[in-house]
């Protein structure tokens, strides 16, 4: 397979991933899946929640596109996708997991109005502390927070959770 393909199905595959990964997270982990995905909306205690799980959960046809594409003769486009999974699950550790969560030592702070739009997005959906009525489950595209905002006020507010400094 010639470079220019491989790299168009790699970067086809990373931006297909957010299709991918919104329909995962609003009907996957805030349905049938959220015993796992709670633990993502609540104050998690250590280093590690159920949650994580949903990245060996992805990782898995990953890791078979590229083993198959590469070792086992399978057509050798499976092995771009499999690294344009990868790609993007990168992508998505480096951003959710280090800038949004700082899950890791480092405070990034971003600068830019993309990223400063996309974090402000998903602090939002975290608001919500129920399986139902959150916003936002997209993860490179989002809505405006305005937007957001005034759908959760539609809403009534169902779900939100009290802010962290309120008396109990």
């Amino acid at each position: 397979m010639s470079w220019p393909l491989g790299i168009a199905l790699f970067l086809a595959t990373v931006i297909g991933m957010e299709g991918f990964a919104y329909a995962a997270h609003r009907w996957v982990m805030h349905g049938p899946g959220w015993f796992l995905h709670a633990s993502h909306h609540r104050p998690r205690s250590g280093h590690w929640e159920l949650n994580d799980l949903y990245a060996v959960i992805f990782a898995a046809p990953s890791i078979l596109l590229l083993l198959g594409g590469v070792q086992l003769g399978w057509w050798p486009g499976w092995a771009w996708i499999g690294a344009g999974i990868a790609g993007y699950g990168a992508i998505y550790f480096g951003f959710h997991d280090v800038i949004v969560h700082q899950r890791l030592p480092a405070r990034l702070v971003p600068r830019s109005a993309y990223l400063r739009r996309i974090v402000q997005a998903h602090r939002l959906h975290h608001v919500v502390a129920t399986r139902r009525g959150t916003v936002s489950f997209g993860f490179l595209i989002a809505p405006r927070p305005a937007a957001l905002k005034a759908e959760l006020a539609r809403r009534g507010r169902r779900g939100v959770r009290a802010p962290a400094f309120a008396e109990k």
